[in-house]
């Protein structure tokens, strides 16, 4: 198998990407999925590894993609897209390599399950290939209204939020700091169906959070900084991931 490709399962495979054309496949398939006037690539694209999740049936269509920032310990947090709005110092000390995965996307017309399975196998051969530590990323919630997601963010202060010596504080300068602001207990069904797919995903794996979220007009989104230690992800949820990454 050749090495850019890191998994392949029925009828989707997950690579990454090669070429120029590669790379603007996926900022176009990001440009459809967040919906943005504008093409979706920044300066982050030139230094990331992108991975692209393909539909072999129909002639290799880009249905989704992302891109991850490999580092080599936590001196090197400060280069990292998050750290543009958090401010991670924290994390400077934590031992191990780390990745940052962000600009997750999914073609907005697909709907099959497998797809994103096959996504996180990929991030899983690629966890396992580099001895990742520290998978991060900032997790969006559509739209800026935070009383749309009060129960979410209730949910997040009572059973998410990172461990003290690894909290993110406050940098960007529009923020919602829901764990100092809430005082309502979360309603549970409520707050996992307003929670983000993403996101969700992540805190089954153990994720954790910050404690509080970031505004960004500019996307239209609320995201707070999310982070799954390897090893302290679930066992029955390590070996559903090696099962769907075998």
């Amino acid at each position: 198998m050749a090495t850019d490709v890191l998994l392949n399962k029925g009828r989707y495979r997950a690579r990454l990407a090669r070429t120029p054309q590669d790379l603007a496949a996926a900022q176009a398939l990001r440009t459809l999925a967040f919906r943005t006037a504008r093409t979706d690539r920044d300066a982050f694209d030139r230094i990331c590894s992108h991975v692209l999740v393909e539909d072999q049936r129909e002639g290799g269509q880009l249905v989704c993609c992302f891109r991850m920032l490999l580092m080599d310990c936590g001196r090197e947090i400060g280069r990292s897209y998050s750290a543009q709005f958090y401010d991670l110092s924290g994390l400077q000390d934590f031992p191990g390599r780390m990745v940052e995965m962000g600009r997750f996307a999914v073609h907005p017309d697909r709907t099959d399950p497998d797809i994103l399975r096959v996504a996180w196998g990929a991030m899983t051969v690629f966890v396992d290939r580099y001895d990742i530590r520290l998978l991060f990323g900032c997790s969006s919630f559509a739209g800026t209204d935070t009383e749309a997601y009060l129960d979410a963010f209730a949910m997040l202060k009572h059973h998410h939020l990172a461990p003290k010596r690894w909290l993110p504080r406050v940098k960007a300068p529009d923020v919602f700091r829901f764990a100092a602001r809430l005082r309502r207990r979360p309603d549970a069904r409520k707050a996992m169906r307003r929670m983000p797919p993403l996101l969700r995903t992540y805190l089954m794996m153990g994720g954790w959070v910050s404690d509080h979220a970031v505004v960004d007009r500019q996307l239209n989104t609320l995201h707070v900084f999310t982070g799954v230690e390897i090893g302290a992800i679930p066992p029955a949820r390590k070996r559903l991931l090696r099962m769907i990454a075998g």
